[in-house]
């Protein structure tokens, strides 16, 4: 019989600047389990781990191992070079297992585990230069959802809990990753090619600036992207947060919620803000 997860050293301090302790973690993670569960159950995990709390040596971790506890899953995955198991959670009890083997952030797969060939999820990171305005990163949110519209895409937004915005769209799964691939690839070059002077769609830093990078690459085979109502490894606690696009226009900054608001707003919240996506059964389109 699987045993209630036990957490250790719950008043160690994770976040000193914020002074959030492994214990409060814990519990903001059991608090906003309605509305992070969804986001994250059944879907291989990466996770950021911090053992000495977020000023010291954190580290990302996919594979399954048996000391994270009886609640984490495996999930037997190829590799470029053979296979390996990966993790997964079906429970808040995984969840907190995890926690207690001092993971802060989740992020998961754009695919679940009843069949990790069959992406669900697109997820569009929009990535700013230094210097760029957040107003600016705003508006290209609304930009990328309005083309997506154009082709009959329906699309939520998420604060990443750092600098960025995400722009996701569900679709129903039968491509496989080397077509969602092709198409968000296609998808972010047309984005620039409309307009060159505000975006770019490689990864290069070095021509970065000024721009927004449209990252499309977090929609490969293994590619992760943050759950809603993840934490994020940084030093005010910041959360990874799923909005409305009206939400979006009165938000004033990025990484606007941290631990304390995202239970605030939990605690307020009537319906989950995405709840409309969870019904919406969109095809990929076939070309851009």
């Amino acid at each position: 019989m699987a045993t209630t997860p036990r957490l250790t050293s719950p008043e160690r301090v994770v976040f000193p600047q914020a002074g959030v302790t492994k214990g409060d973690v814990a519990e903001y993670y059991r608090a906003v389990s309605r509305w992070l569960l969804p986001e994250l159950i059944r879907r291989p995990l990466s996770l950021v781990r911090c053992p000495d709390g977020v000023e010291g040596t954190c580290f990302f971790q996919k594979h399954h191992a048996d000391s994270l506890g009886e609640h984490v899953r495996k999930i037997h995955l190829r590799e470029v070079s053979g296979a390996d198991d990966y993790l997964f959670v079906e429970d808040l009890d995984g969840v907190l297992e995890l926690v207690q083997m001092n993971a802060l952030e989740f992020h998961v797969w754009g695919a679940r585990t009843d069949d990790v060939e069959k992406p669900d999820r697109l997820v569009f990171d929009l990535d700013p230069d230094e210097g760029i305005e957040w107003n600016a990163l705003k508006a290209a949110a609304r930009d990328v959802r309005d083309r997506l519209g154009d082709l009959r895409l329906r699309s939520w937004v998420r604060m990443s809990g750092g600098k960025g915005v995400h722009v996701v769209v569900p679709i129903r799964p039968g491509p496989d990753w080397t077509q969602v691939k092709a198409f968000c690839e296609a998808f972010a070059d047309s984005m620039v090619a409309r307009a060159p002077e505000r975006y770019i769609a490689t990864a290069s830093k070095a021509k970065r600036e000024g721009l927004i990078f449209i990252d499309w690459l977090r929609n490969t085979r293994g590619a992760t992207s943050v759950a809603s109502w993840s934490l994020r490894a940084k030093p005010g606690a910041t959360v990874a947060m799923p909005l409305t696009w009206e939400e979006l226009g009165r938000v004033r900054q990025a990484g606007a919620f941290d631990l304390r608001k995202a239970l605030r707003r939990s605690r307020n919240l009537k319906r989950d803000p995405w709840h409309a996506m969870y019904r919406v059964r969109q095809t990929l389109p076939e070309r851009i």
